[in-house]
This record gives C-alpha cells, structure tokens and sequence, in this order.
C-alpha cells in the first residue's frame, strides 16, 4: 500500500525549549505512515533556506519519497510555538512562506504519480483547494484535514473541497456532542463520503452518512507526556493505515466493524504520540530566536 501527503510542509519553532522541529500536517501524515509500514511520498514545496534542507532532510532520513518535491526561491514556512501545561499554543507564523506564496500546481507528471497511489492527503494550510478535484480524478482516495478555525468550513469552503473528499478530518475540541455531530453532517452533506471529528479528552465522533460512530480517548501517561503535537495528524493516519488495511478502496465502502477498529487503532496512535517531542522528532537546539 501506497500513501501520497501533497501538501504543507512547515518548522515548528517552539520558543519555550529554544528548539526547532520538522513538520506540516501532510508531512506529518507521510511519516506516521512510513513509520506504520507503509510506502509513503511527500509532494510539495520546499522553501530555499536552511529551514527548507531542514525538512528535506529529516524526510530522507525516515525513508519518505521527496522525488517530486520541489524548491522555490524564498522562506519555508515556520510557526512559533509554546507549550502551556502540556498544549501546543501557536503563536505565530510566517504565512506558510513558500507553500502558500508560489503553492505547487500538479502536470500531467504529477498526476500520474498521484495515481500510483491507494491514497493521497491533503490540509487547509496546502493551498491544494482548486487541485482536489484533480486528485480526484487520479483514482485514489482523498483524505483532508479541515483543522479547527471556523473560516474553512463556512457553505463556500466546503462546496469547493468535500465533493473530491473521502475521510474529512476536523478538529472539534470544545465543542459539544451535537455541535460535533452538527458539523459533520455539514461536511458529509457537502459531499465528503466520511467526517470524523477530534475531540481532545472527550474522544472523537464519526459520520458515515448514516449513523455516529464514537470513540473513547485513550489514557496516556502524565510521566511521560511530552506534548500535544501532531496528535491529530497521528489519529488521521492511524485512521487511514487500519481502513486501507481492512480493504477500504474507491469501490469498496468501510464496514462499521472496520470503521469501528480503526477508531480505536486511531486513538492509541494520538495517545502514543503524546510521548513525541515535536510531530516526529529531529529536535535542533537554536538561539533565542528573533519573533515572526
């Protein structure tokens, strides 16, 4: 099994630790399913300074595909970070630098590539809205991260990305079970074939069209806890390793017993990444940096 992050790549500069890491929501999804065996490539835009090779590198070194990767004259994309009791806070950031400044526009060659895939994801911060339909039509499944803010799920928003979706992400911590569930009839109504929903300590919702499924948060060991970094991105590709496991293709819907075991295989993976510094990782020490 193949799986494509086409995308966002970004530095999380955490400014409590004087430390920076390697990230981005579809490079984040791209390692967690190498590390979970499976064949996995990264497709995006690298800035061209040292934060870009920073990235690039760190991708090399887990074994993730970066051939159709390309370079653009400019920063890559950085946030600032602090950890308070235990949360990531997002400071800051640098408008997503290169990524969102000159996004990759997918060719012919691209595309074929895609294809080569059982499925390609994608994020809110990839600048890949008008190139979703394209994936689409690749033959593979989509995956799409909606995240938390309310602008990128208004009627419009969802008009343009959820007909090309398959399994809708959306982070719904705060909310209520039925505005949780309110909002993932909205996003499958929109036309995304599945919505699951995080909900941090409260454990996540899903909607297949048809029913709600839940599921429990994990327990996760204060001794050990590192940070909530990537915690979604690890429940999305926990999610997606146990559906394309258990038989999930284009033709072939997930049963409920199949969906019902990848939540769980889901939650265990966001648990377990409480214990990660950072998304993966690759932690370099850096001076007191000047703020974005």
């Amino acid at each position: 099994m193949k799986v494509i992050g086409f995308g966002d790549n970004i530095v999380d500069r955490f400014l409590d630790r004087k430390v920076i890491y390697p990230g981005g929501n579809c490079v984040n999804f791209a390692v967690l399913a190498r590390r979970s065996g499976l064949d996995a490539a990264y497709v995006g835009v690298f800035g061209s300074d040292v934060l870009g090779d920073f990235v690039r590198s760190a991708l090399v070194e887990e074994g993730v595909d970066i051939s159709r990767c390309v370079t653009r004259e400019g920063p890559n994309g950085v946030t600032e970070i602090e950890v308070v009791d235990g949360d990531r806070v997002f400071l800051g950031w640098n408008n997503g630098g290169v990524t969102l400044s000159q996004p990759f526009e997918l060719q012919p060659e691209h595309l074929a590539y895609l294809a080569t895939a059982d499925l390609v994801h994608s994020s809110v911060y990839s600048a890949s809205e008008s190139q979703l339909p394209l994936v689409r039509d690749t033959g593979a499944l989509v995956s799409f991260d909606y995240s938390s803010e309310p602008d990128r799920r208004t009627d419009d928003y969802l008009s343009r990305t959820a007909p090309y979706v398959d399994l809708a992400l959306l982070s719904l911590g705060g909310r209520t079970r039925h505005s949780a569930e309110h909002e993932l009839r909205r996003v499958v109504a929109a036309g995304a074939t599945l919505a699951v929903g995080t909900r941090g300590a409260d454990g996540a919702v899903l909607f297949d069209g048809n029913e709600f499924l839940t599921q429990g948060a994990e327990p996760v060991d204060p001794r050990r806890f590192a940070d909530t970094m990537g915690c979604g991105d690890a429940f999305l590709t926990g999610m997606v390793v146990s559906l394309l496991k258990a038989g999930w293709t284009k033709l072939s819907r997930p049963s409920t017993h199949s969906l019902l075991e990848a939540l769980s295989v889901a939650a265990s993976a966001a648990a377990a990444q409480c214990y990660v510094e950072g998304a993966f990782g690759y932690g370099q020490p850096v001076a007191t940096p000047t703020r974005i």
